[in-house]
C-alpha cells in the first residue's frame, strides 16, 4: 500500500514536470520588488552556511517578490517570494529565497522538484479600493503665503496571503499596495518606466525536496518605475492556535516580511525565462 502510494506521488510529479515543458520557461506578467532591511542573525539562520553575507552595520538587503502572472507553462496564478538576504556570488551579489508561496500546485511541485526551492501553496485573496488624499502646498513671497489643497485619487490593493497545508488554510499576511492615479498609462509617455533587459543570477537548493545546491538564471525584460512602499501585516499571530502552529522558517521569513522597507519597484509588460539550473555543489 505505502509503495503504491509512493509511485502515484512520483507519477503526480512527473506529470505536472511534462506540463511545463522545456526550459527555458516563460512567465509573463506584473510584479512588485521590495528591498529591506533584514538583520544580519536573521538572515544567517536562512541561508546556507556556505554563502558570505553581504552585510553592513549588522543589515543585510533583503525583502520581498509579488508577481501576478497572466501566462506561465501552468497558466495564471500568483507568487510571493521572501528574501532572506544577499549573498556574495563573485563578480556580483544575488538574494537568497528562504520562502517561496504560490498560487498553483503544479508551480509549487515544479519549483521543489526542479529548483529545490522552499515552495507552499497558498491562495492570494484581493481587494481594491479607491481613497483621496490631500496635498497641501505653499505659495508666495517671505510675508504672504497661499495655502492650496490638491485632491490626489489614489488605488489601493489589499493582497491577502494565506497558506494551504494538506485540509488546513493558515493566514499569513496581508501586503497593502498603494498606487497613484494621478498619471494614466494610456495617455502619459513614459508613466511606466524605461524598457529594461537585465539577467538575475539566482541560488537555490539545500532542501529534503532537493538537498544539491543549484545555480540558475532568470532573463528579464519589462518596464521599470519606482513604486510606493508597501504595508506588511503579520495576521499569523492572530490567534494563538495560528501561532502556536508556525514552523521555524515560517517565522522567520515573517520577520523578513515585517523588516524595514525602504525602496520599491513595479514590474509591468514582464517577460521572465528562466534556465534550468545546475548543481553547482552536492
Amino acid at each position: 500500500m505505502l509503495k503504491t502510494s509512493f509511485n502515484m506521488v512520483n507519477e503526480d510529479v512527473k506529470n505536472h514536470s511534462l506540463e511545463y515543458g522545456k526550459p527555458p520557461w516563460v512567465f509573463k506578467g506584473s510584479a512588485l520588488y521590495q528591498f529591506h532591511l533584514v538583520k544580519s542573525e536573521t538572515a544567517r539562520t536562512l541561508i546556507p552556511e556556505e554563502f558570505k553575507l553581504v552585510e553592513a552595520f549588522v543589515y543585510t538587503l533583503g525583502g520581498f517578490f509579488l508577481a501576478n502572472y497572466e501566462d506561465s507553462p501552468v497558466g495564471k496564478f500568483d507568487e510571493l517570494v521572501i528574501l532572506a538576504g544577499t549573498v556574495w556570488n563573485p563578480p556580483t551579489s544575488c538574494t537568497w529565497a528562504s520562502r517561496v508561496i504560490v498560487g498553483s500546485d503544479k508551480a509549487c511541485i515544479h519549483g521543489k522538484k526542479e529548483f529545490g526551492l522552499p515552495s507552499q501553496v497558498a491562495t492570494f485573496s484581493k481587494n481594491t479600493s479607491t481613497f483621496t488624499s490631500t496635498n497641501k502646498r505653499r505659495f508666495g513671497g517671505f510675508l504672504t503665503k497661499i495655502v492650496m489643497d490638491s485632491s490626489l485619487e489614489k488605488n489601493c490593493m489589499d493582497v491577502q496571503v494565506k497558506e494551504i497545508d494538506g485540509n488546513a488554510a493558515m493566514n499569513i499576511c496581508n501586503i497593502n499596495i498603494a498606487s497613484s492615479a494621478e498619471a494614466p498609462q494610456s495617455s502619459t509617455k513614459g508613466w511606466l518606466g524605461p524598457a529594461l533587459k537585465f539577467s538575475l543570477p539566482s541560488f537555490s537548493g539545500r532542501t529534503v525536496h532537493n538537498p544539491n545546491l543549484l545555480k540558475y538564471s532568470c532573463q528579464v525584460e519589462c518596464r521599470l518605475r519606482a513604486a510606493p512602499l508597501a504595508k506588511i501585516s503579520d495576521l499569523s499571530t492572530s490567534k494563538a492556535d495560528d501561532k502556536a502552529s508556525l514552523d521555524e522558517q515560517r517565522e522567520l521569513s515573517m520577520t523578513v516580511m515585517l523588516s524595514k522597507p525602504i525602496l520599491a519597484f513595479e514590474f509591468t509588460s514582464l517577460v521572465m525565462k528562466v534556465e534550468a539550473p545546475i548543481v553547482i555543489s552536492e
